[in-house]
């Protein structure tokens, strides 16, 4: 995906501050363009495509959140106050009134409402290559629904069109299942007009299209439509693992073979504390970074997303994911020939000894200018493991299962790092597929969502109450804005 350009488009949205201990920077785009008018030139659809894609950025949130909210990681930080909303989620206190998730709603509906003026325009002129252009545009409304959905529940449905202020108003929560469904039209429309591959780095494929949409089909329990549908991403050998699972997240090993979809990060800044939204640089390896640190291999960061002893100890002390995932600090600095003049400092916000070593800030993969904010390593968003897991589960769960097509997938998966085979069947092959999910995919956004689909969340996390938490509550804010118009989710 080309980077940033600063196309102009009509928004609804306001950014939210998310840093209390940095002045907010109160940033609304403005447009210089007649937005009505926009759509003159192919090359006017390729902004606003780049416009489309540029919203994924904001993914390191939605990391951070199904991350915190899960057995995996607190929140951390300077103090309790820094960030007051990660550390109400980490301990199943938010409320609707939240600035994390007040982001999460805005940002995925920003992407919405750009991917939305696109398709609004799509019949303007014609020219060679709009057909793509198309099917990208389609696919980001989808990504960024699938994330609205996963998080609140109903939410406002629109499709091809942006709303005026006086609309906003009008328009009411749209159940859940009919948000699914659109998801599901537009990923099957989108992957008919992509190809496999794509010349341009991060540009969404069929089988980014095809593997979203195997994931929207098994957050709804439809495990049939997910088993044939991830199995045409597995029978195109389009995709495989790499070898070193260690190299997974390294700047210079991006687009690997086990890469179905990355969100681009430049490493550039653009913004700041203020409006982490308009960093080209992703953010998240420097707020999760080892604060005050000066040593070898790392670089100092703010000490978020911590990951907790839990997690440490599901692994299995021969699994090399365990150091992959989580870097146990005082075991590192231990194994220093200079371990003397290693220091870090631990923050207020709470401790674990861990940190995720999968997105960290490291030497060579520094941005700037400020290293705290900017990190040119992308977020895999699907990974080729998490599609075989998938398939696993789902052939594993179908109306006809095939536990022993879901044996292979699984132990695919497992062969990659040495762990021995599964041979389970039924229910405890069940189980099996879900701890090799927290074990493969732990620090990367998926764990507390699995845990709410699976039904697992109240024995896994402290203080979660069924009934309430498997959503998150709709922004108060953006309820006055639609003049109270809409419903809160259960019990907030």
């Amino acid at each position: 995906m080309t980077k940033k350009i600063k196309i102009i488009i009509l928004m609804l949205l306001v950014l939210p501050s998310m840093f209390s201990c940095k002045k907010f920077l109160d940033i609304d785009p403005l447009f210089t363009q007649d937005a009505e008018n926009f759509f003159e030139t192919p090359n006017d659809y390729q902004r606003a495509l780049t416009g489309a894609y540029d919203l994924l950025q904001s993914s390191f949130m939605t990391v951070w959140v199904g991350e915190i909210a899960s057995d995996n990681s607190i929140a951390g930080g300077e103090s309790v106050n820094d960030t007051e909303g990660l550390h109400e989620i980490e301990a199943m206190a938010h409320d609707a009134v939240n600035n994390e998730l007040r982001s999460i709603f805005r940002w995925n509906y920003a992407g919405v409402t750009r991917a939305n003026y696109l398709l609004e325009n799509k019949n303007n002129i014609d020219f060679e290559g709009k057909d793509k252009i198309i099917a990208e545009a389609t696919f980001l409304r989808a990504y960024y629904y699938f994330e609205l959905v996963k998080y609140f529940g109903d939410v406002p449905l629109v499709v091809d069109k942006r709303l005026g202020a006086d609309e906003v108003t009008k328009i009411d929560r749209t159940p859940r299942s009919e948000v699914f469904a659109q998801i599901e039209q537009d990923l099957i429309f989108a992957a008919a007009g992509l190809d496999w591959n794509d010349p341009v780095k991060g540009r969404v494929t069929k089988g980014a299209c095809l593997s979203l949409l195997g994931k929207a089909y098994l957050y709804q329990n439809k495990f049939d439509q997910a088993a044939s549908t991830l199995d045409q991403v597995i029978d195109q050998n389009q995709y495989e693992l790499i070898s070193e699972y260690n190299d997974l997240f390294k700047v210079n090993n991006e687009g690997h073979s086990e890469s179905v979809f990355d969100v681009q990060y430049s490493g550039a800044e653009g913004g700041g504390y203020g409006c982490l939204i308009c960093l080209e640089g992703n953010a998240a390896p420097g707020f999760q970074g080892i604060r005050q640190y000066s040593g070898p291999i790392y670089g100092d960061g703010n000490s978020y997303n911590l990951p907790t002893q839990d997690l440490y100890d599901a692994f299995d002390a021969t699994d090399i994911r365990r150091d992959a995932t989580v870097l146990d600090i005082d075991a590192f600095i231990a194994d220093q020939s200079n371990s003397s003049d290693i220091t870090y400092a631990i923050g207020g916000g709470g401790h674990t000894g861990f940190y995720n070593n999968k997105y960290i800030k490291r030497q060579g993969e520094i941005g700037l200018p400020d290293n705290d904010l900017t990190s040119p390593v992308n977020y895999v968003v699907i990974r080729y493991a998490d599609v075989l897991l998938m398939a696993a589960e789902s052939h594993n769960r179908a109306s006809t299962p095939d536990d022993s097509k879901a044996q292979d997938y699984l132990n695919q998966v497992r062969n990659r790092v040495n762990m021995s085979p599964i041979n389970a069947t039924g229910n405890a092959l069940t189980e099996a597929i879900w701890a090799e999910r927290r074990l493969e995919l732990s620090g990367e956004g998926h764990r507390f969502f699995d845990l709410v689909r699976t039904a697992k969340a109240a024995d896994e996390i402290n203080g979660f109450v069924p009934g309430k938490h498997e959503l998150f509550p709709i922004p108060q804010v953006e309820i006055d804005l639609a003049g109270g118009n809409w419903s809160q989710n259960n019990n907030y």
